[in-house]
């Protein structure tokens, strides 16, 4: 007997229980579909575990570096198995919590491997689920409405496949039982420099390898050139520019070499493992979408500004549809689905207010255009930049270093752009996000009175700046 509901969501990672709060709330019988653990890469994979290891790299760095701030400390040891411990314990509990709500809220969850299939006794159009117990027996969905949420996975480079030993990924790192003492990193975006950071703090050699020209390409230039410095003078090797020479990888017991070329110089580099960290790919492959409409081009699903796939009674959300692939902006996808398809007023959308974060030592995090982007598109702009170092706040708290920038349209007064480098960054950024969303003007956020002392301070000094109207400077 198949089962059928309101809404079924392929997917149980951060966009598809979102998701299936929604429906919950607004009154629909709604299923999720999980092969794995609900929460998805986001929780288990990411950025949950990921971040919880980066905080026990800073503050192991802040405790080496205690004297600074005239506190005398002996006997400073890592112990990187507690390390792993506390970061899973952080992922259990949060687990937990969604398991909580998905019971509060009345939602079903069925645990297998869900394929989408075409029209069948159960339905005359596709969009029905064959789902895959854990057991092998086999369990049919049958919603009003589907939303695909299946998420990514890294991506590989042909030559350097992952062996979880030598060559990793990030999911790979998130579980090893100890340091190796020297790694180099194949990628220089995102995943690649937080863990440069983090394991640089954990006291691991680390050396970079980008092939743009600087760090965190898709983010603007400045952000990428300050971040270079930054963990260059800490130590990390960053190289960029590089042509890398997939063929030329080679193993031994307790290395891994491999072949850059940089301009007319050719290097051979070697250390204990290889992280590749090259992007990720969208999982669309193996749920059934050939027996669908839905249109996959360069391997992820397309939709509409509503979420819609090619097929109106099947959305999609999150990784699997390309863009920004970050747990908010799969969330608020999810969220603009259920409200389309539930006929509820839908909210805008649009990808220049999802933040962007990098969570290392000190952070990055950027919202709307970058300045190459303003000037892509046709933008006459102005620009006002504010360091942290006239910040009064950041000194206390141990650094100099970053600053924030802000582009803005000449004739409209537009915020175009936010971009930070600096002491908790990712917490400042959500205050440039409501001002894109407020379509706000720089002189407004600066006018906005900022506590003092405070790091939002610089939000203020730097919306200022634009017009010269600075305080600090």
């Amino acid at each position: 007997m198949a089962i059928t509901c309101d809404v079924a969501i392929l997917g149980g990672g951060t966009g598809g229980y979102v998701a299936a709060i929604r429906a919950a709330q607004l009154g629909k019988n709604v299923v999720i579909i999980e092969q794995d653990k609900l929460g998805g890469t986001c929780l288990h994979r990411g950025c949950i575990p990921s971040k919880a290891l980066l905080r026990s790299a800073e503050l192991y760095a802040e405790m080496k570096d205690s004297e600074s701030y005239g506190i005398e400390t002996n006997g400073i040891r890592l112990s990187f198995g507690n390390v792993q411990k506390r970061k899973d314990g952080i992922v259990d509990k949060l687990h937990q919590g969604v398991q909580y709500l998905m019971r509060k809220n009345k939602i079903t969850v069925i645990q297998g491997k869900g394929r989408v299939i075409g029209p069948s006794i159960f339905s005359p159009r596709s969009g029905a689920v064959a789902v895959e117990l854990p057991d092998g027996e086999m369990e049919t969905v049958v919603p009003a409405h589907l939303i695909i949420a299946t998420g990514s996975r890294p991506r590989h480079l042909p030559g350097l496949e992952p062996d979880g030993i030598h060559i990793l990924t990030s999911d790979h790192a998130l579980q090893l039982e100890e340091l190796p003492s020297s790694i180099m990193i194949v990628g220089g975006g995102v995943i690649g420099v937080e863990w440069a950071s983090m394991l640089n703090d954990f006291g691991v050699k680390v050396t970079v390898v980008e092939a743009s020209a600087h760090l965190l390409p898709s983010e603007d230039e400045e952000i990428g050139r300050a971040l270079t410095k930054m963990l260059s003078a800490r130590g990390v090797e960053v190289i960029t520019n590089i042509n890398l020479l997939t063929d030329s990888c080679e193993i031994q017991d307790h290395s891994v070499s491999i072949t850059i070329e940089q301009g007319d110089e050719t290097r051979r580099l070697s250390a204990d493992k290889l992280l590749l960290s090259v992007g990720r790919v969208g999982n669309t492959e193996n749920i059934g979408l050939e027996n669908t409409d839905v249109r996959v081009e360069n391997g992820v699903i397309t939709v509409n500004a509503n979420m819609q796939t090619t097929e109106p009674h099947i959305y999609a959300i999150g990784d699997c549809i390309g863009g920004l692939q970050l747990a908010h902006a799969a969330s608020h996808e999810g969220i603009a689905a259920v409200n389309h398809l539930s006929g509820e007023k839908s909210e805008t959308f649009r990808s220049e207010w999802i933040p962007r974060c990098v969570y290392t030592r000190h952070e990055a995090a950027s919202v709307g255009l970058t300045e190459k982007q303003a000037r892509e598109r046709g933008h006459e702009i102005k620009i006002g930049k504010f360091p942290f170092s006239a910040i009064g706040k950041s000194l206390i708290h141990g650094t100099k270093e970053g600053f924030v920038k802000v582009i803005a349209d000449q004739k409209t007064q537009d915020i175009l752009g936010v971009h930070m480098v600096g002491p908790h960054v990712t917490e400042l950024i959500g205050q440039a996000a409501l001002a894109q969303v407020l379509d706000a003007t720089p002189w407004e956020v600066g006018t906005a009175v900022h506590a003092h002392p405070s790091l939002s301070e610089i939000i203020g000094e730097a919306m200022l700046a634009v017009d010269g109207r600075a305080i600090g400077l």
